[in-house]
């Protein structure tokens, strides 16, 4: 499965994930392999991403620099003020605004 955050001014991660857990404005919810097609919007809290096997590139606040990884089970979390996901055909697509790395 494929995943890219993206804020309106960078993105953040483009990469090979497990699973990803979102804050849905019903309740939080996690995509795995093969979910079913859907679009939400998001509320404040939590983005959890955990890396699959293959390589992703992620954004790092604290160096401000774009970095390269191919661990696999690597849980990353960002904090959001809300956003969208979208799920389709095992790619997912997250627009985000107010992105703190966690």
């Amino acid at each position: 499965m494929n995943i890219t955050v993206l804020t309106p001014d960078r993105e953040l991660f483009h990469g090979t994930i497990a699973s990803v857990k979102v804050p849905g404005t019903q309740g939080q919810f996690q995509i795995l392999k093969n979910h079913a097609p859907i679009v939400s919007s998001l509320e404040e809290g939590n983005v959890y991403i955990v890396t699959a096997v293959g390589s992703y590139r992620y954004y790092d606040e604290e160096s401000g620099t774009v970095k390269d990884g191919t661990e696999a089970g690597h849980t990353i979390t960002f904090k959001i003020a809300g956003g969208f996901v979208e799920v389709l055909n095992n790619d997912v697509s997250l627009l985000v605004r107010g992105v703190a790395e966690v």
